[in-house]
């Protein structure tokens, strides 16, 4: 995987094991839901995006993370493949517990040194322009706003952005 990024106290990042897809599932729908008011709609979403992953999963060229601080599970992310040169950052979330930890920065470099390490040239990822926390990360790092489109989702009226990396 390269460089491990430095992990804050009691924090350890680890390969999804059986039962973590499901709390992917389910943290992305609490608290979009409670934190944006986001529908079922999106819950529906990520579980799609997870199936997919899972059963398309190619760990020569994905790969994923699941963030525990002391034990418990408080984040994700995870690559995976788009095409021989291209790698897409998926699903990175943390608890509001483990907001503030650095986190979010960890997962996101670790996506980053697998894709560089693997060869992809570019690393892209979707958003939306009211997630500004992780924006601030993605930006940080390197990434640009290579596009934005309106669109009506998950019940709200929100601007889907495309981000990308290039190496």
């Amino acid at each position: 995987m390269g460089e491990s990024p430095p992990l804050p106290p009691g924090v350890r990042l680890r390969r999804p094991q059986p039962g973590d897809m499901g709390w992917v599932i389910q943290q992305h729908g609490e608290i979009y839901w409670r934190e944006y008011g986001w529908n079922a709609d999106f819950e529906a979403l990520v579980a799609q995006i997870v199936a997919r992953m899972m059963k398309r999963h190619d760990p020569q060229w994905e790969n994923g993370w699941i963030a525990e601080h002391d034990g418990q599970r408080v984040g994700s992310v995870f690559v995976v493949r788009k095409s021989k040169t291209v790698a897409q950052l998926r699903l990175l979330i943390l608890t509001p517990e483990a907001r503030g930890l650095g986190l979010g920065g960890c997962l996101t470099d670790a996506c980053i040194a697998f894709a560089r390490d693997k060869g992809y040239r570019k690393l892209v990822l979707w958003t939306n322009r009211n997630l500004d926390a992780a924006r601030a990360i993605y930006a940080s790092r390197g990434f640009r706003l290579t596009g934005s489109e309106p669109h009506h989702s998950y019940g709200q009226d929100l601007v889907g952005e495309f981000w990308e990396l290039r190496f």
